[in-house]
């Protein structure tokens, strides 16, 4: 699948690892993925106070998740972030890079009261477009 980054010289360009837009030829099978959090397979929870080990996890539990549905982080073309402390932006997008190389993929970020559980910093879901 080819992603195509589109950016608009009228719109400040993103502080973060994400495009103002993507567009995508739709050939393929669209693909909802719930959000992720930072849980183990085990059912334990990764980095309990820390964003970076809790981001991590995340990106790991799409791959995964992705990865069943037949494709790769990089049919990923929208995902939404969902954080218990917006303060940690640059960390988060430090590990997304890790994961998602260029264009990177269309993203929301917001700053959230709770989660399901109080350990959690971070929850993402993600649209994908899978050949």
């Amino acid at each position: 699948m080819k992603k195509q980054q589109i950016s608009s010289d009228r719109i400040r360009q993103p502080s973060g690892h994400f495009s103002q837009a993507i567009a995508v030829e739709a050939k393929g099978r669209l693909v909802f993925l719930s959000g992720m959090t930072a849980r183990r397979p085990d059912g334990t929870i990764a980095g309990i106070g820390d964003i970076e080990a809790q981001t991590r996890q995340v990106c790991e539990n799409l791959k995964s998740a992705i990865e069943a549905a037949g494709g790769t982080l990089d049919d990923i073309c929208r995902v939404d972030v969902y954080v218990r402390n917006m303060e940690h932006f640059d960390k988060i997008h430090k590990v997304r890079r890790e994961y998602f190389k260029q264009p990177a993929p269309a993203s929301t970020m917001v700053e959230i009261a709770k989660m399901t559980s109080p350990e959690y910093l971070i929850e993402i879901n993600a649209i994908a477009v899978v050949q």
